[in-house]
């Protein structure tokens, strides 16, 4: 396991650093905007560089995505608490971006809307993957991984929830009626997996698809109940998709 997160660190470090460098740049208590497409940007680099090192594999099977992580439960546990820790602290070290975030309510309804959600965005590919046997499209998983691989699922799409329709949109509400807010913010949402989709594998046009779909429930549902609901929606499609349940 060390050998592959030390390849990975030194894979994604120039562009980090980088980034960071353009962070600090940017400068707290001025318009967000850019901040936040930063931030974007580095969560990009830090997702698709997980798919040459195998952490992560994608495919398409007549034109129906699919997705496996790796095995390896402690890669999965590191990234998925690496991921909510660095979600806090950008949360607590910068307001400005803080306060675009319309968290909601965690009530039982809020819960509902949110894993709904996530079964309403991983349903259409669940039900035509059906015909194709499991072993065309990622391969079993071991149950004893579930549980890692939910918490994996949730606190990794949580940061790119606060990222998407905590920063994002709320910046762009300020600007734009919510309605367009969300339409833009699953748009670009979608549109940030297109390197993903056309370069780093060749799954294509089925991506693309799915994360606009998934981007303009997810981003509805944080205009109805929040972000909260919105990544509980995201986290629980993921985890649906790569539980190999169906």
């Amino acid at each position: 396991m060390l050998p592959d997160l030390l390849a990975y660190g030194l894979r994604i470090l120039p562009g980090m650093v980088l980034l960071g460098a353009c962070f600090t740049l940017a400068g707290a208590g001025r318009d967000p905007l850019l901040r936040i497409l930063i931030l974007i940007f580095g969560f990009v680099l830090i997702r698709d560089a997980m798919t040459p090192l195998g952490f992560w594999r994608l495919g398409a099977v007549g034109g129906v995505p699919w997705l496996r992580f790796t095995d390896q439960a402690g890669i999965l546990l590191l990234f998925g608490l690496g991921t909510a820790a660095l979600t806090a602290a950008v949360l607590g070290l910068d307001s400005g971006l803080r306060s675009l975030v319309r968290w909601g309510r965690f009530t039982p309804v809020t819960l509902v809307r949110g894993i709904g959600g996530g079964v309403l965005a991983a349903a259409p590919v669940l039900l035509l993957s059906l015909p194709t046997p499991l072993s065309a499209r990622g391969g079993a998983v071991a149950v004893s991984l579930l549980p890692v691989l939910l918490l994996f699922s949730l606190a990794g799409n949580l940061a790119e929830e606060v990222l998407f329709r905590g920063f994002l949109q709320g910046r762009l509400e300020q600007h734009a009626g919510r309605i367009r807010a969300a339409s833009l913010s699953a748009l670009l949402f979608a549109a940030c997996h297109a390197f993903l989709a056309s370069t780093v594998t060749d799954v294509g046009w089925p991506l693309l698809v799915f994360t606009l779909y998934e981007g303009l429930i997810c981003a509805f549902l944080r205009l109805r109940s929040g972000v909260i609901a919105a990544a509980l929606a995201h986290g629980s499609a993921i985890f649906l998709l790569a539980a190999a349940l169906v």
